[in-house]
């Protein structure tokens, strides 16, 4: 593992890089939030804007997706992979929103992971996001680039999250996730990593 000197390079290293790293999730309301990070579970976010783009008005509030009926939905949605799925969870959540919780979205764990289709890593992206909590979502770039890099050696999701908690210092937590997806997104891909354009090569543990 890691020393914390080493750790705390890794991450001043990313905040000089990027001090305000941001999502790339294209959105206007909290609600079309929490549905784009729905519908980006095994999907690309440039999967997710295509539909996002174009149909923000249709998708900003459960009110706008209730206007209309499941199929309509899936209609919109149906380049994204799961979309049958998604659109059933997505048109599910969005009567419980608008009927049970006054038409806003729950900006708390417990009460995120009740909804259909919300799972922990949905539920804390989109805390991370829209309350700044701090949260961090593992999905499959910050599970990579935490491993290359060392900080942890966790054979799930679950306890890799745990991990990056205990050894990631708290006033980098909020921007762990968008570091990692970026990095990974753009040089720390799984096949072929741009090592000669990494701004941490020299503190990767992974060759």
């Amino acid at each position: 593992m890691r020393s914390d000197q080493e750790i705390l390079q890794i991450f001043e290293s990313f905040e000089q890089n990027d001090s305000q790293p941001q999502t790339e999730l294209i959105y206007s309301t909290n609600f079309s939030f929490l549905v784009a990070v729905m519908l980006s579970a095994q999907a690309t976010d440039k999967s997710v804007n295509k539909v996002m783009g174009p149909h923000l008005r249709d998708l900003e509030s459960p009110n706008a997706i209730l206007a209309h009926d499941e199929q309509y939905l899936a209609n919109l949605i149906k380049s994204i992979n799961f979309y049958k799925t998604k659109a059933h969870n997505i048109y599910e959540m969005s009567q419980i929103i608008s009927n049970d919780i006054s038409g806003e979205v729950p900006l708390a764990f417990d009460s995120l992971i009740k909804l259909p289709g919300v799972g922990g890593k949905t539920a804390r992206v989109v805390l991370n996001v829209l309350a700044d909590t701090g949260d961090i979502g593992v999905d499959t770039h910050v599970f990579r680039i935490s491993h290359r890099l060392g900080l942890s050696d966790a054979a799930t999701k679950e306890k890799l999250n745990e991990d990056l908690y205990k050894v990631v210092p708290q006033n980098f937590w909020n921007r762990v996730n968008h570091w990692f997806v970026l990095h990974g997104r753009y040089i720390c891909s799984a096949r072929a990593p741009k090592c000669d354009q990494c701004h941490i090569r020299n503190l990767c543990h992974w060759k």
